[in-house]
């Protein structure tokens, strides 16, 4: 689990800025986090820091394209 800050949802992408800088683009979110939290539509969770558990799926067995999911989202 890691810290992050949510930042944004466009064209389909949820983007999350990491406590070490980094910025992650996930394509896919569980539908239970979604549920929990209206990331699509709800723009006070812009900002809001999160501890979050993601895992990297390679697509096709093609380990040069990389889909991140999130897995679950829990507020600081």
């Amino acid at each position: 689990m890691r810290t992050a800050v949510f930042k944004s949802y466009k064209n389909g992408y949820f983007t999350f800025w990491f406590e070490n800088g980094e910025e992650l683009v996930f394509e896919e979110v569980h539908p239970r986090v979604l549920k929990q939290y209206d990331l699509k539509n709800d723009k006070s969770l812009v900002d809001k820091s999160f501890r979050i558990t993601f895992v990297e799926d390679f697509e096709d067995d093609d380990e040069d394209f990389v889909i991140y999911r999130v897995e679950s989202l829990k507020p600081l």
